[in-house]
């Protein structure tokens, strides 16, 4: 568990700097409204969290080692997607509100547009929240969160009162698409499937680092793996989670062009949704057509570009 905790808050303060430069670089150019301090404060509530995630993960993954020393990779698969749908169960009613305040959107003009859409997708949206983002960001967004009793959608609340209904409407609706098409579960479905054949390569690459200096990560080491093996195991996972971060990346834009394809035939108005894709990349700061090699590895959406010509195409 010390081991565990020690790694996650290293890996919080080597990347402190370029964390630092980032922030003052979202400040410049009027992306971020928070001052230093706030900033430090979420830094270090993050930092929190991710060490105590860290402590109970190091003293699971010595758990399997040590019960488990050449088979460890098939319990921690059930790991990897049991946590992942804990966190998305949890996340919205024990972590979120920890950095945000949440409410229900307030009865009026924008809940009951909110509502028919959602009837007339056929959708159960479970509760629509308004998030006070504009303590942070100027950015807009809006996000499903949440599985069963926790399932919600979250509206920022800058789009809320900067946007025009219509361009609202096209958010909602996107989101809607997403829950319409199920596409949280779809995510948890892949990561299980995934899981297994990750956490394979994670144990043979841990090996390899390992063995050289009998860290005991599985496999070959013959004497019981200890805590030693951990930053094996940890740097392993990282190359490995990357990989298939690419990888999710590439099956999620497909899945955002059908929640956007759902938003236009829902509510029947690219104009709007042109208009508001074009807003997003000015206020959000990003790039309309990032360069090719970007978009395919870190690229979770269809680029601007692309987007407005979704829309062009179901107006002509």
């Amino acid at each position: 568990a010390v081991v565990g905790a020690g790694l996650s808050l290293a890996l919080v303060v080597t990347g402190l700097p370029l964390s630092l430069w980032a922030h003052e670089r979202a400040v410049d150019v009027g992306l971020s409204t928070q001052s230093l301090g706030p900033w430090l404060s979420d830094v270090g509530l993050s930092a929190a969290i991710g060490t105590v995630v860290g402590a109970l993960g190091g003293a699971v993954g010595i758990a399997l080692l040590r019960r488990f020393p050449r088979r460890w990779w098939i319990p921690a698969a059930g790991v990897v997607t049991g946590f992942a749908v804990l966190m998305i169960y949890v996340s919205p009613i024990l972590i979120d509100p920890l950095f945000n305040d949440f409410e229900p959107l307030p009865r009026g003009e924008l809940r009951s547009e909110v509502l028919s859409l959602a009837d007339r997708s056929g959708v159960d949206v479970g509760e629509v929240y308004r998030v006070d983002a504009s303590r942070r960001t100027t950015a807009i967004n809006a996000y499903v969160g949440g599985i069963g009793h926790t399932k919600r959608v979250v509206l920022y609340d800058n789009l809320i009162d900067d946007y025009p209904p219509e361009q609202v409407r096209s958010v909602v609706a996107h989101e809607l698409g997403h829950v319409r098409n199920s596409d949280l579960p779809r995510g948890l479905l892949w990561i299980a499937i995934v899981a297994p054949a990750g956490m394979l390569l994670v144990q043979r690459l841990a090996e390899l680092m390992a063995a050289r200096h009998g860290l005991g990560a599985g496999g070959g080491v013959e004497h019981r793996p200890g805590p030693a093996a951990l930053p094996a195991v940890a740097l392993a996972l990282s190359l490995v989670s990357f990989g298939m971060t690419c990888a999710g990346n590439a099956l999620s834009r497909p899945v955002e062009a059908r929640a956007d394809s759902f938003a236009l035939e829902i509510t029947r108005d690219p104009e709007a949704f042109i208009e508001l894709e074009r807003s997003l990349a000015i206020r959000n700061i990003g790039d309309p057509d990032p360069p090719a090699l970007y978009q395919t590895l870190f690229g979770t959406h269809p680029t601007t570009t692309e987007r407005i010509g979704f829309g062009e195409a179901f107006r002509r």
